[in-house]
């Protein structure tokens, strides 16, 4: 059964998602700097994922994605970044075919730390995605918090006629969207920097592809400009391979970020089915 929101959407929300664009392409543009300068460079539709395998370039050119050691690299450890990234997005994953908002939220969190590990020099980047994680959490923690244990009580609760309270505010379906479109964004990144041939497209044109998929079509023109920009400053695949797996080798650093990738496939593909069964994903 499809379940829509009380229209019309508030228009707080739907000018939300430009903020969002926005801070996506600000986020991208300030975190590929920053990497540039560190490492000496200088620069120059909303179906589920399927999970592609690696080309045979790359386990040709780069050795095998599965790391030979024994031991899985730091990086995907309790200390690692991407580990921490991990963690509570898969708990996000219940046995119901549900996702649990706080921890999809606590893997925002720890994304969005993943994204940008120069820090303060981003604040004001990440103030749009941390306030809509906020938000979201506002309401996971809030009056109506049975209601936002997860995806599925969240889109059942924002219904005609059983929250009308939420006509003046901005449903939490729709924070939750964009979100989600973003999340497909670095889904897509990350699996095609991992994965790319050596001597083919770098991860600044990977990236920018994953944009046109992923967010491009939900964007106004000014906004799609300023992508094209923005990744002409992204760093090189080897340097963001190093700054995700610090001290591993490629192979190894390469078959980390895949199955970090992966993981937020999964999540992805989980928040897709539940937004689609409930007529959410043209919300904003």
């Amino acid at each position: 059964m499809r379940v829509a929101l009380p229209q019309p959407v508030p228009r707080r929300c739907l000018r939300s998602a430009i903020p969002l664009a926005v801070f996506t392409l600000l986020l991208v543009y300030l975190w590929a700097r920053s990497l540039r300068a560190l490492s000496g460079c200088r620069s120059g539709a909303q179906s589920c994922i399927a999970r592609e395998p690696p080309p045979f370039q790359v386990r040709q050119q780069s050795g095998p994605l599965e790391a030979p050691e024994r031991e899985e690299p730091q990086c995907l450890g309790p200390q690692g970044m991407l580990g921490r990234m991990m963690r509570p997005f898969r708990a996000s994953l219940n046995p119901e075919r549900d996702v649990e908002l706080s921890q999809y939220l606590a893997g925002w969190r720890e994304l969005v730390r993943f994204l940008i590990p120069l820090g303060s020099i981003f604040a004001f980047a990440t103030s749009e995605a941390s306030a809509k994680v906020t938000a979201l959490e506002a309401l996971v923690h809030g009056p109506e918090a049975a209601h936002y244990t997860s995806l599925a009580t969240m889109v059942a609760w924002e219904r005609p006629g059983i929250a009308p309270r939420l006509s003046a505010g901005c449903p939490g379906s729709v924070t939750m969207l964009l979100l989600h479109r973003a999340l497909r964004w670095s889904q897509l990144c990350l699996h095609r920097v991992a994965t790319g041939m050596r001597g083919g497209p770098d991860a600044g044109a990977q990236c920018s592809d994953a944009y046109g998929t992923a967010l491009a079509p939900h964007h106004p023109w000014f906004v799609r400009q300023a992508a094209h920009l923005a990744f002409l400053a992204f760093p090189s695949r080897g340097r963001l391979l190093e700054l995700a797996c610090p001290g591993s080798k490629e192979a190894e650093a390469r078959n980390a970020l895949v199955r970090a990738a992966g993981t937020l496939e999964d999540v992805y593909n989980r928040t897709q089915g539940l937004l689609a069964d409930g007529g959410l994903l043209e919300l904003a």
